[in-house]
């Protein structure tokens, strides 16, 4: 059989977003690339396409992987009308081993951005479905996915590996409620018109908070926000007196000095009743005066203590990721066995009739003293033999299966037993054997 896994493609390790977008696929187009990939290259037996911002790649099965690998790479070139010398020298490529530990490591998010992030596990089912819906995937694809989806789901029961806030958006939004007790019950003020806190406001919003207050020196822009999010807009001459009832201010002003002291924030501190308060300051320059920090019972946050929170939860999925790489291997070993017996698969088809026919030729010896004995004699006889052929099947075929490549050449321990026990001879046998029977039935 002698198929072999294979992939080729970029990502954002090895090409800048240009030139990944020139090659991505829209979802609609992948099911028709499919085709005609593999009507422009006889070579490529199975494949999928996984086309995300983040990478473009053609998973594939092939007899001679290294030219499945050029005709995709040719294919890739023509089919989005890019050079192919524009992504020669970032575009790679594996076979076997190699690609299969590639395939895993995507779908355990290893090989992601943001190490540990659970989209891309969701994206690989899509790529799974859509090269299933466009009959490219065969038994190798179908075992090679769905084996990349039982280790992702491994990775994340047996590792923390997806634990931690990893941006700056969702720092602040996990510190907000570890100062909570629930959001539930609490007002969000965004204050100006960043993206970062605009992200961090949709986050808490989405959360179910009680009341979402939007202020900008744009009113109009307020307005859209506070529409689109449900939220209440307030004019930016008027938003401090509202601050007395906002547990969690954020702030993303362009402002050349904080907008807030602790003079004027004291008071509200008191109307609050000392009631915790969560500010996060986006700003660049500041947008709350540091010494707000000092106040009792108010958190102030700005951007770099967020991202410094930030390199803290990737260095814990750093560490996690090791003990991720750990468990992609172990799944490794397993895939290659399977993908190694199904080339064994005929040479155990052949042992398992010699065998048997050896089995059948003995009782056949013996026909005549059998047939004396007394029938339930006679089935205990059958299933003697029965039982010992079936435990010399299972000591061979098990010994095969699980050989150990590090000593001898699984393929060519199956030959040595296959030529020892007559398989061969007894295999041109059977074909005869089934070619008289088609005759029998009128086959053409």
């Amino acid at each position: 059989m002698d198929q072999t896994l294979f992939i080729v493609g970029i990502n954002h390790r090895s090409a800048a977003v240009g030139l990944r977008e020139r090659l991505a696929f829209a979802d609609e187009e992948i099911a028709a690339a499919l085709g005609r990939l593999r009507d422009s290259s006889p070579a490529v037996l199975e494949a999928a396409l996984i086309s995300t911002c983040n990478r473009v790649e053609v998973v594939g099965v092939a007899s001679d992987p290294a030219r499945a690998a050029d005709d995709t790479l040719k294919f890739l070139a023509a089919d989005r009308n890019v050079a192919q010398a524009a992504f020669a020298d970032v575009i790679y490529s594996s076979a076997g081993r190699d690609a299969a530990r590639h395939l895993f490591r995507v779908g355990a998010s290893l090989d992601s951005m943001v190490v540990g992030e659970p989209q891309i596990l969701g994206q690989l089912k899509i790529a799974y479905a859509q090269a299933s819906e466009a009959g490219s995937v065969g038994p190798i694809l179908h075992r090679a996915f769905h084996k990349a989806f039982s280790v992702a789901k491994h990775v994340r029961k047996g590792t923390l590996i997806g634990h931690g806030a990893v941006s700056v958006s969702s720092v602040a939004v996990a510190l907000a409620g570890q100062i909570f007790d629930t959001l539930k019950d609490k007002t969000v003020m965004l204050m100006g018109a960043g993206r970062m806190a605009e992200l961090t406001a949709r986050q808490l919003n989405a959360l179910g908070i009680e009341s979402l207050l939007i202020t900008s020196r744009t009113f109009d822009h307020a307005v859209a926000l506070a529409r689109e999010l449900g939220g209440t807009a307030v004019p930016y001459s008027n938003y401090k007196p509202h601050l007395k009832m906002v547990d969690v201010l954020i702030g993303s002003l362009a402002s050349t000095k904080p907008v807030l002291g602790p003079e004027e924030f004291e008071s509200v501190i008191r109307e609050r009743r000392y009631r915790p308060m969560f500010l996060i300051d986006m700003g660049v320059p500041r947008n709350f005066d540091e010494r707000l920090n000092a106040l009792q019972n108010v958190y102030l946050y700005d951007i770099d203590d967020l991202g410094a929170l930030v390199k803290r939860s990737l260095g814990d999925r750093e560490r996690e990721a090791e003990k991720a790489e750990q468990i992609v291997e172990l799944e490794l070993e397993s895939f290659l066995r399977w993908l190694a017996g199904l080339d064994l698969t005929p040479t155990i088809k052949d042992i398992r009739y010699s065998v048997e026919r050896l089995r059948d030729v003995e009782m056949g010896r013996h026909r005549g003293w059998l047939a004396q004995l007394e029938p339930a004699v006679r089935e205990r006889v059958e299933l003697l033999t029965h039982g010992l052929t079936n435990k010399l099947l299972h000591r061979i075929l098990s010994g095969l299966k699980h050989h150990d490549n590090k000593t001898l050449d699984a393929a060519f321990a199956a030959e040595v037993a296959r030529r020892l026990l007559g398989a061969e001879l007894d295999a041109q046998v059977r074909d005869l054997d089934d070619a008289d029977d088609d005759d029998d039935t009128g086959t053409e």
